[in-house]
């Protein structure tokens, strides 16, 4: 039951937020919307998101979100060149659809990898949420490299992630985050079936 102290708690909480968490939430929303559009001005907002999530996380005592949101920066430059390389040439980058097989080979290198760091989080004490810290952190980074080869599955993927994510942003406080990713949720929704209209109208 939502309690008058439940309520109070997460107000206060949401009056504390940062400037800075709110900002880059905005800008994190801006770049699923023009993703699932298939702009590529989707990866400037996404570098500068998360430049400023690196920092937050940082301080925040959640070590792997700052390496993946570090990762991001890297993968927002790579993302934006290769879109826009296609995006000027007369064949665009087209839409892609992974066998089951390659998926599942996908998920057990995640599923290992999880595995492995969420051990090493554990036993080092430097993240709040280790084995869930991990497992957001490894499967983000793998299909970060599926948006930007325009994996039809990403989209798939990111519900799984976003969902998670939410979870390990509640048990640390980040308010703004935790609304950010709801809206990711929807849109990779969104996404799934936009890019799925799309691969349809190729394959045609």
């Amino acid at each position: 039951m939502f309690s008058p102290e439940l309520f109070s708690t997460v107000m206060n909480a949401l009056l504390a937020m940062s400037g800075w968490e709110v900002f880059a939430a905005v800008l994190g929303i801006g770049y699923v919307i023009l993703a699932a559009r298939e702009s590529q001005w989707c990866w400037p907002l996404a570098f500068i998101s998360t430049l400023i999530y690196t920092v937050l996380f940082w301080e925040g005592q959640l070590p792997m979100q700052a390496i993946m949101n570090f990762y991001y920066m890297a993968m927002a430059i790579y993302g934006y060149m290769l879109w826009r390389k296609h995006g000027e040439a007369e064949d665009d980058l087209p839409i892609s659809s992974w066998a089951i097989l390659d998926q599942l080979q996908l998920l057990l290198i995640g599923g290992l990898l999880t595995y492995a760091v969420g051990l090493y989080l554990t036993q080092s004490a430097t993240s709040q949420s280790p084995y869930l810290d991990a497992g957001v952190t490894v499967f983000s980074v793998l299909n970060t490299w599926l948006m930007a080869k325009k994996v039809l599955q990403n989209w798939l993927y990111w519900i799984v992630i976003d969902s998670a994510a939410i979870v390990l942003y509640a048990q640390n406080g980040y308010y703004a985050t935790i609304v950010m990713y709801g809206v990711y949720l929807i849109l990779a929704v969104v996404g799934y079936i936009s890019w799925q209209k799309l691969y349809r109208q190729q394959e045609n």
